[in-house]
């Protein structure tokens, strides 16, 4: 990296931190989403947007940052709550149970190595991977020379193979294959195509969260919106989904003059 990629990389890798640790903390809240964000709020910010899509480290170092804050952020409220996050906290966790390990306020405290011993981790795991990817990144980088024929082929058919994995139906083949047409036709016609990748994420865990809710209020829809919490969230989502219908009327609607002001001709 030269000296002007740092000074580039150095704003976004603070942004993405700030966007992608608070997201890895609150549960269902994974990687993806922060990704995304930096992504947006780096191409907003920066005074060349136009090269975005074609190299721009700002693209780079922003999502990246947020998606290994985000990693790092799932530990906290694993480790002092013992509640999991997202689904490879629940694997750890359900690791440190089985070595008879409860995660907790008094972790600390009852099992100090351990937590210790996660914090080193994270500092050695990361020395590795840059030790690993700074002389690999040359190679990395030659597989975008593949035609893209060939390398839209391999991303299909491990793309397909991991789909299958999952529950072995094939009803996943074809709900890929049609979320892969609507992305086609969406990029067709200029469509933003992330909001619909967000809303393909968290549409399976929006829906466990519902059921849950559900059986825990029995059946009574009133129980999603009975603290005040609940009621802050749903105000703030309905402000952010309204906010650009609203701002958009506040533009048209027409200025009326004053008492005694003549009206402009």
């Amino acid at each position: 990296m030269s000296r002007d990629d740092w000074r580039r990389s150095i704003g976004p890798w603070l942004r993405g931190t700030a966007i992608g640790f608070p997201f890895g903390a609150v549960p269902a809240g994974g990687a993806e989403i922060p990704t995304f964000l930096s992504y947006v709020t780096e191409k907003r910010l920066s005074r060349k947007p136009e090269e975005f899509g074609h190299g721009a480290i700002e693209g780079v170092a922003g999502p990246e940052a947020a998606n290994n804050a985000s990693a790092a952020g799932t530990l906290m409220p694993m480790l002092a709550l013992g509640l999991p996050t997202t689904a490879t906290a629940a694997v750890m966790l359900a690791a440190l149970q089985q070595y008879g390990i409860q995660p907790g306020p008094l972790l600390l405290q009852r099992e100090p190595e351990l937590v210790w011993g996660l914090i080193a981790s994270l500092f050695i795991g990361n020395t590795l991977l840059l030790a690993l990817n700074l002389p690999l990144a040359p190679a990395w980088a030659r597989l975008l020379r593949l035609p893209r024929p060939y390398l839209y082929a391999g991303i299909l058919c491990f793309a397909g193979l991991g789909a299958y994995a999952v529950n072995g139906s094939a009803v996943d083949l074809v709900v890929l294959l049609a979320l892969g047409g609507l992305g086609l036709m969406m990029r067709r016609y200029g469509l933003p195509m992330v909001p619909a990748i967000i809303g393909v994420i968290l549409g399976p865990r929006a829906d466990q969260e519902l059921r849950r809710a559900l059986q825990i209020s029995d059946g009574a829809l009133s129980g999603l919106v009975d603290t005040p919490f609940s009621v802050t969230v749903y105000g703030l989502v309905l402000l952010l989904v309204t906010w650009p219908l609203l701002r958009s009327a506040l533009r048209r609607a027409p200025v009326r003059p004053r008492p005694g002001q003549p009206d402009d001709p």
